[in-house]
């Protein structure tokens, strides 16, 4: 499933028994996003391929490069979704500034490591290239309708992709707090 489809949907209200907890948004840096993937920002034409530039495994299929519109979905998550066999990249465009919750990959786990989970908000100047197996909601935005590009594999929302329903196996929902001061 990749992060705009039905799925990573928002809730309303918490339901009896889902606790709701507010995760901080922390901006995306190469630094404090590298458990889950690669904050990728604008560099000069010309530079050698090398440690800045997205690190992409597309090996397992064929790449699908598109652009994907997104309808507001409210600010709360109750499930998060992983795809095994590639490096995702998600971008928004016009600028747009926009939010992702992330879980650390962990291949020895079904679930989610909770203790892993952060909440980003990432600049319209920049895009995140998502680890292979990084648990993710989002993208998540303000506005009614917001665009973004997306790479990942062709078959990627058919045969690659693990939703955990969090409301459901932890009792627990997501909400996106205030972005920082300083974003």
């Amino acid at each position: 499933m990749s992060a705009g489809e039905p799925g990573h949907g928002a809730a309303g209200a918490a339901q009896t028994g889902v606790r709701r907890e507010v995760l901080a948004l922390e901006l995306a840096t190469p630094e404090n996003f590298s458990a889950y993937g690669q904050v990728i920002l604008p560099a000069e034409d010309g530079l050698p391929y090398g440690a800045l530039d997205a690190q992409l495994d597309l090996r397992q299929g064929t790449p699908r490069f598109y652009a994907m519109r997104l309808h507001h979905r409210g600010m709360v998550f109750r499930q998060i979704t992983r795809h095994r066999r590639v490096t995702q990249c998600l971008g928004a465009m016009m600028g747009r500034t926009w939010m992702i919750g992330v879980a650390a990959p962990d291949g020895g786990r079904d679930t989610p490591n909770l203790e892993t989970l952060r909440a980003f908000l990432v600049g319209g100047d920049r895009f995140v290239k998502l680890h292979a197996g990084t648990w993710h909601a989002g993208p998540y935005f303000a506005d009614e309708a917001a665009d973004f590009y997306n790479l990942e594999l062709a078959d990627t929302n058919t045969v690659d992709h693990q939703t955990c329903d969090l409301s459901h196996l932890f009792g627990l929902e997501f909400e996106f707090g205030r972005p920082p001061a300083s974003a």
